[in-house]
């Protein structure tokens, strides 16, 4: 695993511990309205970012169309409010095991999902990693009692979960972690005062207590800003898939944070379960597999004395292909363009005409070059000594 990587197992690890030990917080707020709660939650966290975009921070807002504001609508409502609804409907009939258990089912569903979706074979990796972390999380939480609402309300919160990650990628390309997290937050603080009004009328919020006010700036300022943005990150930096593994890390954030302020017990299981969620993350993101050596176009240099500035390789797809794996190579990974670079639209074309298109070598074998062009000879020797290959 490379340094970049290896950045986002760590970002996306510590955002998802923030988010587990604010299930601690959340036993705090049980008598405080929900919907109030979370529209204090999502617009203090929005307010809290507003200060870090910087001058011209909100300008990208205005590239998003309709399709990504209804993205957008449906990332906060699903995978926020919806999620933390959902959660809260669960406990009511089913221990909160149950929703916790399913909860941490949503590596496997978004490792089998996203590669259907973009038409390609789960990464059995991924798949492996996710299982494993699955039955970490169902180990350290256990099964607790429950009916068919609870169970019914666990899916829809795994479905939330699932959806907090799907939904925001195509997003996060065109504002970034930070705005990303503002802009939702925005969004969600909106429609949990919606709910509000609706179920709850006027009364959907009410001054808190000091202990409420702790919980509510622990769940606005570190799980929400710190958590949502440091999430954001991990997955520009690992796959939403990959990413994913990390859920894991909530259950276990939450034992321990349960262990440590209301001295709840964290024995056997929760240590075998965590052990679980880390090996399950570990096989799913290749952290202890060493890469493959492969030659990289970024090593060929351009020579001084080639006036041409063109650089053949004996083996490119053509333009628009894929490049297919060939015998004795690895089947390799899409890799992304670094900031400052372009794609190659295009490689020179036969019969062109133009005289700095290198198209043979005087040594090169016959069935992978073309006759030169009108003119080579003189090219040639204008070239004098200098070889590709």
């Amino acid at each position: 695993m490379n340094a970049n990587a290896l950045r986002g197992v760590l970002l996306v690890t510590l955002a998802y511990a923030l988010v587990g030990a604010s299930f601690t917080a959340n036993s705090l707020l049980g008598a405080y309205p929900y919907a109030g709660g979370q529209a204090l939650r999502y617009g203090a966290a929005c307010l809290l970012l507003l200060p870090l975009l910087g001058r011209g921070g909100l300008a990208p807002l205005r590239k998003l169309t309709t399709r990504h504001w209804l993205r957008l609508a449906a990332l906060a409502g699903v995978g926020m409010v919806g999620f933390n609804l959902a959660v809260l409907a669960a406990e009511r009939t089913a221990e909160p095991a149950v929703p916790g258990v399913l909860v941490g089912c949503a590596p496997v569903v978004v490792a089998v999902l996203v590669p259907l979706i973009e038409g390609r074979r789960p990464a059995p990796a991924v798949l492996y990693g996710a299982l494993l972390v699955a039955a970490g999380a169902f180990t350290v939480q256990g099964w607790g009692r429950t009916d068919l609402a609870g169970i019914g309300w666990s899916v829809a919160a795994l479905a939330g979960e699932v959806g907090f990650t799907v939904l925001a990628v195509p997003v996060l390309r065109l504002l970034g972690p930070k705005l990303l997290t503002a802009a939702v937050c925005g969004v969600g603080a909106a429609e949990a005062t919606l709910v509000g009004l609706l179920v709850d009328g006027p009364d959907f919020v009410r001054m808190p207590t000091g202990v409420e006010t702790g919980a509510l700036i622990w769940q606005a300022a570190l799980a929400t800003v710190v958590g949502f943005v440091l999430f954001y990150m991990g997955v520009q930096r690992v796959g939403m898939e990959r990413a994913t593994l990390f859920t894991g890390a909530i259950p276990v954030a939450a034992a321990l944070s349960a262990a440590l302020v209301a001295g709840a017990a964290f024995g056997l299981p929760q240590a075998v379960g965590s052990l679980l969620v880390g090996a399950g993350a570990a096989v799913g993101t290749g952290l202890f597999t060493r890469p493959r050596r492969r030659t990289s176009a970024a090593a060929v240099q351009d020579d001084a004395r080639d006036e041409s500035r063109v650089v053949a390789h004996g083996y490119v797809a053509a333009a628009g292909q894929p490049d297919e794996p060939r015998a004795g190579q690895g089947v390799l990974g899409a890799d992304a363009l670094a900031g400052k670079e372009q794609p190659v639209t295009g490689a020179p074309g036969h019969d062109d005409g133009h005289l700095g298109h290198v198209l043979a070598e005087a040594h090169g074998p016959a069935g992978l070059q073309g006759p030169p062009e009108a003119g080579g000879a003189a090219q040639r020797e204008r070239l004098g000594v200098d070889r590709l290959g």
